[in-house]
Parts: C-alpha cells; structure tokens; sequence
C-alpha cells in the first residue's frame, strides 16, 4: 500500500491546459522543506526556483524557522497574430517547527542554484521541549 499525494487542482490544471493556476499559486502551495540533523546541526532545505535573495526573509523564534519570500517575474511571447503576457507575483510563507533547540544566532544560510538551505547548530546538553502526554483509552 502507498500513499498519494492529493493534488487537487492538476486534474482542472490538465483539463484547462495549465492557463487557470500560475505556477506561483503552486509554489506557494507546496513549499516542500527537507529537514534533518546532520554533524550536530539542523539543516532545512527548500526548493525555490527564480527567487531574488533581496526577496528572502529568514527567522528563527523559540525553535521555530520561518522563511517569507516574494516572487515576481515577467515572461512576454510574440507571434504571428498573437500575443501572450504572462506575469507570476505574490508573497509566500513557511513555518517549520524544528526537532532539535538550536543556537538561532549561530544560524547560517545559502542560496544556490534554486535551493536555499538553512543550517543551524544543535545547542548541546539542551533538552527537546517536548513534553510526552498520555492517552487515555
């Protein structure tokens, strides 16, 4: 047995040919982050493609990392007898709750190629502050 992801709007994407949903809506609706510990640090990665790094924002409040960001972009075709413009802009957002207490001051960030990650060192002899609740039956 697998799972699927649900995507709900590819099917009227497929069906319109791609001209009801900007790529933008899908990027800010599938902002995949990629996040594990690696030599005592946390790391998270996320793919951003054609993202301006003026455009970036990155912060990190009691263990919590958050990445805001804008994307605008232009694209003009001219055919015979046509013309097309195309425009993605808009803002996005992701909060990601991180598994470790990390030094946030310590924290360190790179954008290359499309893909921005974020590494942050572990504190060490810090306790998680996650707190186990049990369930009743």
């Amino acid at each position: 047995m697998s799972l699927i992801k649900w995507e709900p709007f590819d099917e009227i994407e497929q069906f319109f040919g791609n001209r009801t949903m900007p790529s933008l809506l899908k990027l800010s609706s599938d902002l995949s982050v990629d996040v594990f510990e690696e030599k005592g640090k946390v790391v998270a990665k996320m793919s951003l493609p054609d993202i301006n790094v003026e455009d970036l924002s990155i912060s990190i409040e009691d263990d919590i990392l958050t990445v805001i960001g804008r994307r605008e972009e232009e694209k003009e075709t001219e055919e015979k007898d046509y013309y097309s413009k195309e425009i993605k802009r808009g803002s996005f957002a992701r909060t990601i709750h991180l598994p470790k207490v990390v030094d946030a001051k310590k924290a360190e960030a790179k954008y290359k190629d499309g893909i921005l990650s974020v590494t942050i060192p572990v504190v060490a002899g810090a306790k998680d502050k996650s707190i186990k609740i049990e369930i009743k039956k």
